[in-house]
């Protein structure tokens, strides 16, 4: 882009045109939990920053918990003085936002690409592993499948209640992937779809679900990995806005039912050369094999990204197609990473662990990483479950031991970066233990 500057405000001007009622627009970046914080700028404001007006916001942002809370990691939050960091716009994403009562619009911003990024933020964290594979070249091409749950709009004593059939007025508690489930749903659910496009979003597929009130929409294959993160984070912010709008909650929970299946975030990756040749077909697809291999080899220390929270790993080995090993396999869903039926062109992988709230940019850094680490070690992968249904190497269950498996595991802190493995690392620590720190009535039940 020869001249970021004009080529912003006239984004910014052409918005203004085409949506004069709106007066603010929220600037917006996801954190290490995967929630989006920022500040709401009058939009002649952010005129000013799309011609080259400096754009600050603090720096601890990013490393808010779970619940927004700040912990002390490091140096961090307490006894930095709270520094402002350099943040950019990203040019293409200034989009209206149609599910909130008055006339607004949203636009992400980053620290990525500026002077001094944020070693930390998950998109500089999934930036720099782009463009190192760019250097090496390596293309990525990437997919996201997300599955989340409706669920009635009013809860029930904090438990979540089964949303209801439009049709009926029942419980929509017959799980089940039969198609007339997206027609009775069809209102909430083309409304999600039209508004994931007016983000910019390429919506395909949309799939009624096992369990009840679940859904999965596809997006469309992107050779730009940011850009595809960027849409898996987007859309659940516009998912969960739309639901409320037509009376329900949408929720990318983990494991919102014990006794239904969990929501994953499904990655599908290929890798391309400069010419356009699909690098996991070279040599008869040995070096697929070298990609799971490494894959695998570091799925047991991603664990924290993959499952980030103490939820998530209720999820796995519960109900279908949430493994409790690291395997791989051709068309099988019980795989973690799974290899689906296709023509050399488009062969790739696709990635099945991470639940559907972990944070994209993160998931895929993850597994961009393990493909590259893998082509570069060269080595086997471990058998099939085609060949060998008992295949597979263990990896943590809980978070602590995740934690504990990813904060020294070389590899990872070289590719992703020591100060963001550190960093993120604690985080975890911290959230999982102010969980801890609160009674539940269960405890009282059993032990008063």
């Amino acid at each position: 882009m020869k001249n970021p500057c004009a080529s912003l405000l006239a984004e910014v001007r052409t918005f203004r045109q085409l949506h004069p009622e709106v007066r603010y627009v929220d600037l917006i970046a996801l954190d290490i939990p995967g929630h989006f914080y920022g500040k709401r700028y009058p939009i002649d404001m952010l005129e000013k920053v799309a011609a080259g007006s400096p754009l600050k916001l603090p720096q601890n942002a990013v490393l808010l918990g779970a619940q927004g809370g700040l912990f002390k990691i490091g140096d961090y939050c307490f006894n930095d003085g709270d520094p402002d960091a350099n943040r950019r716009l990203v040019p293409g994403t200034l989009k209206p936002v149609s599910w909130e009562s008055q006339p607004l619009g949203q636009m992400l911003i980053t620290s990525d690409g500026t002077e001094t990024p944020i070693e930390f933020e998950p998109r500089e964290v999934l930036a720099k592993v782009l463009e190192r594979l760019q250097h090496k070249g390596i293309h990525p091409v990437v997919a996201f499948e997300l599955e989340f749950y409706l669920f009635d709009k009013k809860l029930d004593n904090g438990q979540p209640q089964f949303a209801r059939d439009p049709l009926s007025g029942d419980a929509d508690d017959q799980p089940n992937l039969h198609i007339e489930r997206l027609s009775r749903f069809s209102e909430v659910l083309d409304d999600m779809a039209r508004t994931a496009k007016d983000q910019g979003i390429d919506i395909t597929v949309i799939t009624a679900e096992i369990g009840p009130g679940q859904f999965e929409i596809n997006f469309g294959h992107d050779s730009d990995g940011l850009r595809a993160a960027d849409w898996a984070a987007l859309f659940c912010r516009s998912t969960r806005g739309v639901a409320l709008k037509h009376g329900y909650r949408a929720s990318f929970m983990a494991k919102p039912y014990l006794q239904h299946p969990g929501s994953g975030m499904h990655v599908h990756v290929s890798l391309y050369d400069g010419a356009g040749n699909n690098l996991l077909a070279a040599h008869q697809q040995q070096a697929l094999r070298h990609a799971v291999a490494g894959c695998l080899e570091l799925l047991p220390h991603c664990m924290p990204i993959f499952s980030p929270n103490h939820n998530a790993f209720r999820r796995l080995g519960a109900t279908v197609n949430a493994a409790t090993r690291a395997s791989w396999g051709f068309e099988d869903r019980d795989a973690c990473v799974r290899i689906p039926e296709s023509d050399p062109r488009n062969l790739r992988i696709e990635h099945r662990l991470a639940s559907a709230d972990a944070n994209p940019y993160l998931v895929l850094a993850a597994i961009l990483v393990g493909l590259e680490h893998g082509l570069q070690a060269k080595r086997d992968p471990i058998a099939p479950l085609n060949e060998d249904s008992t295949s597979g190497t263990d990896f943590p269950l809980e978070m602590l031991d995740a934690v504990r498996a990813m904060q020294h595991q070389p590899v990872l802190r070289d590719k992703l970066g020591a100060e963001f493995v550190d960093v993120y690392c604690e985080n975890k620590r911290q959230d999982h233990l102010a969980f801890q720190q609160e009674i539940h009535a269960r405890e009282y039940r059993w032990f008063l």
